[in-house]
């Protein structure tokens, strides 16, 4: 029977998929066609420099993928190298002292009438420039309902009415473990609005299924999805049909990107994929800045040129596909928005 959504797969299916996703360098780089002489050169610092932040790709994300490219922009953002081992002045565990922010084990609140819940450590794709790639999150799970002390401060704060739910990525969670936290979130009467933060919808399209759509469009309040694309070739037919089923069911879409060197620092490529988010029914919400975590500074862009690019994509872009450049803080009440160059 063909599912009311037009969607190709079955509930669960997402589950064998992120059983099978890529775990070490090598088999990454044998399912690209690597030749054995560029899997031999790049290996060694791939495996080295996962010893520190495993790596972790889905087939789906691997399928978008030019084959035995190392430039691949997709393939940058989630192959190990060397450049991840070096230190760098000003990159830290704690980019955004988040740990400061905590108010309850995975509870972070930075910012007015909203807060953040950290559900879950998985994610089903480890991207080397994660902010939260040294996050403790052994040490913030609390007790076995590591989440019960997380929904009894937002209880006794009515001045909450939003919750974000991120990671790890939500979504990894089962459809009923998640519908478990949303029950206990729907007691709480001052919650008007629900955000997920979620690079699944992107990365393994297969998990948005009918299970997962029928919970999220039972809920009381409002519902965002926020997904994270950086590239336009991230963008193919399955996440097409994995949008357009989230935004069947009246849930808002929003994108946020980072500003990544030898990824997106383009302004063809940016302005690309603010027009093919568009085409999938995703409207651009933030372009950030790289936090600065160690392990990452290979990936940073010089604000000046974040600048400059921003104002060529707003020469090129009507106002509502242009995302707004930001960079966040630590210890700010909000971004902090950066206009185009003069």
């Amino acid at each position: 029977m063909i599912p009311r959504t037009g969607l190709p797969w079955q509930v669960g299916e997402w589950r064998k998929q992120l059983a099978t996703a890529a775990r070490d360098a090598e088999e990454l780089l044998r399912r690209l066609d690597f030749p054995a002489a560029a899997i031999r050169r790049l290996l060694p610092a791939a495996r080295a420099a996962a010893r520190d932040f495993p790596l972790r790709v889905p087939d789906s994300f691997i399928a978008r993928m030019k084959p035995a490219d190392s430039a691949d922009p997709l393939l940058r953002q989630v192959l190990p190298l060397d450049a991840e081992l070096a230190a760098t002045p000003g990159f830290v565990t704690d980019p955004l002292a988040e740990q400061a922010a905590m108010v309850a084990p995975g509870l972070l609140h930075k910012y007015a009438a909203r807060a953040l819940l950290v559900t879950t450590p998985a994610c089903a794709v480890h991207c080397r420039y994660c902010f939260r790639r040294h996050f403790p999150y052994a040490e913030t799970r609390g007790q076995a309902d590591h989440w019960r002390a997380a929904i009894d401060w937002l209880a006794a704060r009515p001045d909450m009415e939003e919750i974000i739910l991120s990671g790890g990525d939500p979504l990894t969670l089962s459809t009923a473990r998640l519908g478990e936290l949303l029950a206990a979130l729907r007691d709480i009467p001052h919650l008007r609005r629900l955000r997920l933060h979620t690079r699944l919808p992107i990365v393994l399209p297969q998990r948005v299924d009918e299970e997962l759509l029928a919970l999220l469009a039972s809920q009381p309040w409002p519902v965002t999805v926020v997904v994270h694309a950086n590239h336009p070739n991230e963008l193919g037919p399955e996440q097409g049909l994995a949008l357009a089923a989230l935004r069947s069911q009246g849930i808002t879409l929003l994108n946020q990107s980072v500003l990544l060197a030898g990824v997106n620092d383009h302004a063809d490529t940016l302005c690309r994929l603010s027009t093919r988010l568009h085409e999938c029914g995703v409207l651009p919400c933030y372009l950030h800045l790289l936090d600065p975590v160690a392990g990452a500074a290979h990936f940073a862009v010089e604000e000046c040129r974040a600048q400059a690019l921003y104002h060529d994509m707003a020469a090129r872009l009507p106002g509502y596909l242009l995302p707004r450049l930001a960079r966040e803080d630590a210890g700010a009440p909000g971004k902090t928005l950066l206009g185009p160059a003069g």
